[in-house]
């Protein structure tokens, strides 16, 4: 695999709208949307919204109505799902959904899927038309899904049309963390974006099986691989260290089963966790790159090196808005050097 220059690929982002201790829903959304209006004049290439439920730090649960807030507040930048959770989502919905989104705003919407509910099981279950939905079924959802959009892939007669969504072309990205949709993207010919920054030690594997098993369709000749990262960039790398505490938390709660709301930088992480937890949270932090500009861009680069990825999206986890817009704006720096 020939080796790539971060100047010859694409970087976009990946934003969870964190909400912060302290904070509200409200003030999250303002400020995804100044950071996606910096992310458009920095040059990122797309900006997705994940879907989450029963998170208290994550205020995107209702993606596609912040994919419309974010696409009508930018111009150019491409805006979608990083991912929608179809199991929690009758597919003619998210058809009509992704639709109306695209007649709003033609040639800028992305729609990425995910098999994962994107929350704990008595909340899918909150969520699902039928309690038995569940990812096994995710293909045949795709399916449905897929034709709503194009009805050709249909066999016989459509008795049911997804209005708007019929007939336009929606980009359908498939997201993983394991390897199941990464071989499920490649039989269908389709994108792939591979969850790196949380499941690190499955990334090489998956990529690997997306690229074997891929299939030219009509709508991609070669394979086309996207993979995740958490990036924390500061002036120093000290202060990265310090900033990136809070990303540390977020995760330390969660393997608690505590998820909370997204907490300040904190100057003594190591008293916080037992050397079990550091360990654990480590190893699912693996892909996260910390540091200087300089130091980020070595390690994105050799993380470019390794998965020999076509695009890289990014999530940064920082308390203070302006110092997560500063992230940004490094990373922008350093893929343009």
């Amino acid at each position: 695999m020939s080796k790539k220059s971060m100047s010859k690929i694409p970087f976009s982002v990946l934003d969870l709208a964190p909400i912060i201790e302290g904070g509200t829903a409200s003030d999250s959304f303002k400020n995804t949307l100044d950071l996606a209006q910096h992310a458009e004049k920095w040059g990122f290439n797309r900006y997705w919204l994940a879907e989450h439920h029963n998170m208290p730090g994550i205020a995107s649960s209702a993606t596609s109505v912040v994919i419309g807030y974010v696409a009508g507040g930018t111009s150019k930048i491409r805006v979608g799902s990083g991912g929608i959770m179809l199991p929690n989502h009758a597919p003619l919905v998210i058809a009509e959904q992704f639709g109306t989104l695209e007649s709003m705003y033609p040639g800028r919407i992305d729609l990425g899927l995910g098999r994962a509910p994107g929350t704990d099981q008595l909340t899918a279950q909150a969520l699902r038309r039928e309690l038995s939905m569940s990812g096994d079924e995710f293909p045949m959802q795709l399916d449905e899904l897929r034709t709503y959009l194009n009805p050709e892939l249909a066999d016989g007669s459509i008795k049911v049309r997804a209005i708007p969504g019929e007939g336009l072309n929606i980009p359908i990205w498939l997201l993983g963390s394991s390897g199941f949709s990464a071989r499920l993207a490649g039989r269908l010919g389709l994108p792939f974006a591979f969850a790196s920054h949380f499941s690190p030690e499955n990334t090489l594997p998956a990529l690997e099986l997306y690229r074997n098993s891929f299939t030219p369709s009509a709508i991609l000749d070669e394979p086309y691989a996207m993979v995740g990262a958490n990036v924390v960039a500061a002036d120093t790398d000290d202060e990265a260290k310090w900033l990136a505490t809070s990303l540390q938390q977020q995760f330390l709660n969660l393997i608690r089963g505590n998820p909370t709301q997204l907490k300040p930088p904190v100057e003594g992480i190591e008293e916080l966790w037992s050397p079990f937890e550091k360990a654990t949270i480590d190893k699912q932090l693996q892909t996260t790159f910390v540091g200087n500009q300089e130091t980020v861009k070595g390690k994105l680069q050799s993380f470019l090196d390794e998965t020999g990825a076509d695009e890289i999206i990014v999530n940064s986890q920082i308390y203070d808005h302006q110092a997560r817009l500063r992230s940004f704006e490094l990373l922008a720096n350093a893929i343009k050097e």
